[in-house]
């Protein structure tokens, strides 16, 4: 396997994976995952032979580095690709001098995968777009 990740311009792309994941698998709106805050996020694609698998986003607030929109395709899970994708993100985020922290709201399965990353979950569960979702946080 040949894995590739980082920063993207090929919105497109990372749309299309979103498409696949949250909103035709997960069932989530195509109003809840289309926000408007794609224009001012930092994009990244994760590549499995050349071909688009995953995708995740970062929105800098202040000392905030926000990730979201965390997501594989289906028949890549499972190989080490999520963490990839968020060790990227993390990568940026600790480059960045104005980030101190970052935060992103998981997905109540994920919660371990962002745990074995040094994130700490706070606050009380709530639901998003239709799934139950806690956040979480990071200190760089």
């Amino acid at each position: 396997m040949t894995r590739w990740v980082g920063r993207s311009d090929d919105l497109i792309q990372c749309l299309e994976i979103r498409r696949a994941v949250f909103i035709e698998e997960q069932g989530v709106s195509v109003e809840d995952e289309v926000d408007g805050k794609d224009s001012k996020a930092l994009h990244f694609l994760l590549r499995d032979n050349k071909v688009p698998v995953g995708t995740a986003r970062i929105l800098i607030l202040d000392e905030i580095g926000k990730i979201g929109r965390v997501c594989v395709l289906a028949p890549y899970r499972g190989r080490g690709h999520a963490k990839a994708l968020m060790g990227a993100c993390l990568s940026h985020l600790k480059a960045d001098e104005r980030v101190t922290t970052a935060k992103l709201g998981a997905q109540i399965s994920a919660l371990g995968l962002y745990e074995s990353l040094g994130f700490q979950a706070y606050g009380a569960d709530y639901m998003d777009a239709g799934i139950l979702h806690r956040d979480m946080v990071l200190t760089l």
